[in-house]
């Protein structure tokens, strides 16, 4: 079993993330986290239960880890078209108590396990060596937290809790496959579209609104 740990919007720039976020539901998320070990840092949200959102940006003052960071971040000419196209919800993280189990058989589109962070790690994520989001974003990417779900007393909660999460896909029956064979909890509804694109419908203090 894996269940929805979070939503990310992946973005040039922090500062675009934050911005697009604010449009999209009128909430000012507050800054996250620096990752040392990868590169990157964010703002974080939550949506109810154990599920949040990340924004999430490389970090152009951090030192540029020993390897690829996720989330494609690294693609920054890629991560520029995805965003300018409108691709700014491109993907999210899937928990599971059994990394290994998930990922045998499958690191062409999970990549492998990664210890992190490298000193006193604290939780596994499964990375491709190229960095690539997992099918591009239609797969989640794997997290495995060690038997501690992430604690949600330091992220803010601005009153906002996720309702539907969606994905429009060329070829939806491949992914349903997928996090069927998963067995994923909460995952997206998959319907047929022209392109790869997610939303998710999020219940704010001003009413329902749309991140894309």
């Amino acid at each position: 079993m894996l269940w929805l740990d979070h939503l990310t919007v992946i973005a040039p720039t922090l500062a675009e993330g934050v911005d697009h976020v604010r449009a999209c539901l009128d909430l000012d998320v507050p800054f996250g986290q620096r990752h040392a070990y990868m590169g990157t840092y964010n703002h974080l949200m939550q949506l109810g239960d154990t599920a949040y959102l990340e924004i999430v940006a490389l970090d152009p003052d951090a030192d540029r880890p020993g390897r690829r960071r996720w989330f494609g971040l690294d693609d920054r000419q890629k991560v520029r078209r995805d965003w300018d196209a409108g691709y700014r919800l491109r993907g999210w993280v899937a928990r599971t108590d059994d990394i290994d189990r998930v990922i045998n058989g499958r690191e062409a589109i999970f990549g492998r396990k990664v210890a992190l962070p490298p000193v006193e790690s604290s939780f596994d994520f499964a990375i491709p060596d190229d960095g690539s989001l997992p099918l591009d974003g239609a797969a989640p990417s794997i997290i495995d937290r060690r038997g501690k779900p992430r604690s949600m007393a330091s992220m803010a909660d601005l009153g906002a809790r996720l309702r539907r999460f969606s994905l429009e896909h060329p070829d939806p029956e491949v992914v349903v496959s997928l996090l069927r064979k998963l067995a994923v909890d909460r995952p997206p509804v998959v319907t047929q579209g022209a392109e790869q694109r997610y939303r998710a419908q999020v219940d704010t203090p001003g009413g329902l609104r749309e991140l894309f």
